[in-house]
């Protein structure tokens, strides 16, 4: 007799019906008349976008944040923020030690697959450390930022303001509440603004497990080969793409800007498509070309285990090295003197085989019902599916339908391709007993 444990017994299929519930609760919140400015429903597909999009950290909105929704329906997109961010099974493990009560091995791997991580042993401390380091950094960072916002919007607003951009930004979510879509133009320049907002998304993106590391290396004395990688994929990106911006926009967008100015708005610019969200410059006055280089950019995302999505750092970095190592004859990706296991190669080449599959396909579709321009729409898509949140104007024009193939792609960018494709598998995975006999074929 077959032993059936459950659609739920799968980590990863309990991790999407987790978020999937967060987001359905977070749309009734935000369809409620308490929730709106102008004290009207919303419609529930409007607010089911938006909870999406606070969920899954990604800022794609259709409705401005900071003219649209009440103190309490930003209230509500903050919290949906936070728990989407750090994963609701995160935020579990605090009320669970709040009330003394035991994690059970269950709950342990399903805080694995959410925190992204390969060992099992010290997930709770690791949980534990990441609450901890999360309110660390938010608190530090939003009082950098009160610094500006107090003078300009009072005590109550300006900390109110600080707070929940810190939070924002520390997620890579990319919400903001200056109006009318502007994100934070109107700091283009600003040292205090950039320094802190940036900040605040590379160390929401680099991952717990590269933090910790950092924090563990004065007693060890050592840092692990994921960690290295990150870090070292993650300030090549940073530093290639500031002067690539800089590049193509200096005749452009930064034009009127002094040539600091141009480095702050430049530098920004690197830093954001990392699956933040936030913008400095108008988008929708960008080059082409430029656009373009910023899904790449998008594309590869953040690192794993962090609060941002893309297919990672060092997915990316894994597959370029076995190119590296194709070319030169070697059978083996090798990086710092280690070598990467062919399994990992593959499960890079997947993730981003999937990404891409899903791009074209969700690209086609909208193509086929949006009166858009091409790449306006592959912008948004890659946005959504990176978890990144920046806009080339199209989303809050999108469709029912349009509106619809975006939230599916948030979902899909916050589980992760991988994840998903995990979940709706309907056989447990099982060891290979055979294998059949090898024959070539003609590539290339």
């Amino acid at each position: 007799m077959k032993n059936n444990k459950g659609f739920l017994s799968q980590p990863s299929r309990a991790l999407a019906v987790g978020f999937a519930g967060l987001i359905l609760l977070g749309g009734i919140l935000l369809s409620l008349p308490v929730a709106s400015a102008s004290g009207q429903p919303t419609d529930f597909l409007t607010a089911l976008f938006t909870s999406t999009s606070a969920v899954c950290v990604t800022g794609l909105v259709v409705v401005d944040t900071g003219t649209y929704w009440s103190t309490f329906g930003q209230v509500v997109i903050i919290s949906l923020i936070q728990v989407g961010g750090l994963g609701f099974m995160t935020m579990a493990v605090l009320f669970w030690l709040i009330l003394g009560r035991k994690v059970t091995f269950r709950e342990r791997l399903l805080i694995q697959q959410s925190l992204n991580v390969i060992d099992l042993s010290g997930i709770i401390k690791l949980a534990k450390q990441v609450i901890v380091l999360t309110l660390t950094i938010q608190i530090f960072i939003a009082t950098l930022l009160a610094v500006r916002f107090v003078p300009e919007l009072g005590l109550q607003k300006g900390i109110a303001f600080s707070l929940f951009h810190a939070v924002s930004g520390f997620n890579n979510a990319g919400f903001d509440l200056f109006g009318d879509f502007r994100s934070l133009t109107q700091y283009t320049a600003d040292p205090i603004v950039n320094f802190a907002i940036g900040l605040d998304i590379i160390l929401g993106g680099i991952g717990f497990t590269v933090m910790t590391d950092a924090i563990r290396y004065r007693k060890r004395k050592k840092i692990s080969l994921h960690s290295k990688l990150a870090l070292y994929i993650t300030a090549i990106l940073l530093l290639f793409g500031m002067v690539v911006f800089l590049l193509l926009e200096f005749n452009n967008t930064l034009a009127s800007l002094s040539f600091g100015g141009k480095l702050w708005a430049s530098w920004f610019q690197s830093v954001t498509p990392r699956t933040a969200g936030f913008n400095t410059i108008d988008l929708t006055a960008m080059r082409p070309v430029t656009l373009f280089f910023i899904i790449l950019l998008m594309f590869i995302g953040a690192s794993p285990g962090s609060t941002g999505g893309g297919v990672k750092t060092t997915t990316f970095g894994i597959v370029v090295l076995a190119l590296i190592s194709l070319a030169r004859g070697k059978e083996d990706a090798e990086v710092f003197y280690r070598r990467i296991s062919k399994e990992q190669v593959y499960k890079g080449l997947g993730i981003i085989l999937l990404a891409m599959g899903w791009i074209i396909f969700a690209t086609l579709l909208l193509g086929a019902v949006e009166k858009a321009d091409f790449l306006k729409i592959l912008f948004e898509v890659v946005s959504a599916l990176a978890t990144v949140g920046l806009s080339a104007g199209l989303t809050p024009t999108l469709s029912d339908f349009g509106q619809v193939v975006i939230m599916f792609t948030m979902f899909l960018g916050r589980l992760g391709p991988l994840t998903v494709a995990y979940a709706l598998a309907t056989k447990q995975q099982r060891k290979q007993q055979f294998r059949y006999p090898e024959e070539r074929i003609i590539i290339g």
